[in-house]
């Protein structure tokens, strides 16, 4: 279960550190086998994209979910051809370090600093400025949709 943000740095070559309090969770569920694409989500697509990072057992079973979707859908062809077409697999090294590929990197606007944000069980990978404008927009009172997740209380 991964929870919380971290801001870590991308070092010359794109590669992101894992911060440790990940590391032996990731080495035991996958053997730090990852899988980085784009994301679908409304509140990460757009000018301030960001990028979805998945341990591999979890990225094969969004695989399952996206091959049992009907061929013939629309929606469902660009989703694959999106997130499955966009996808990298990538490995952490001895250092904890995953290695983001160039075009997802651009994608997401990522630059020195990043924000690595834990969503259970996967990560966002955001800009650090994009982070902060969105978290700015959602503490300013954007909970559109809040409602449509019915009885949830906090």
């Amino acid at each position: 279960m991964f929870r919380g943000r971290r801001l870590v740095n991308l070092d010359d070559k794109g590669r992101l550190a894992i911060p440790t309090r990940y590391r032996d969770e990731l080495q035991e569920c996958c053997e730090g086998q990852m899988v980085v694409t784009v994301t679908v989500n409304e509140r990460c697509v757009g000018e301030n994209g960001c990028l979805w990072l998945y341990p591999l057992p979890e990225w094969e079973k969004l695989e399952q979910t996206i091959s049992k979707l009907p061929t013939l859908n629309k929606m469902a062809g660009k989703l694959r051809r999106f997130v499955i077409g966009n996808a990298s697999e990538c490995e952490m090294d001895g250092q904890g370090r995953l290695l983001l590929p160039e075009k997802l990197r651009i994608f997401a606007k990522l630059e020195k600093k990043v924000e690595l944000v834990g969503q259970l069980n996967k990560f966002e990978i955001w800009n650090e400025e994009a982070w902060a404008a969105k978290e700015n927009n959602w503490l300013d009172g954007d909970s559109e949709g809040l409602e449509d997740l019915g009885p949830l209380t906090f």
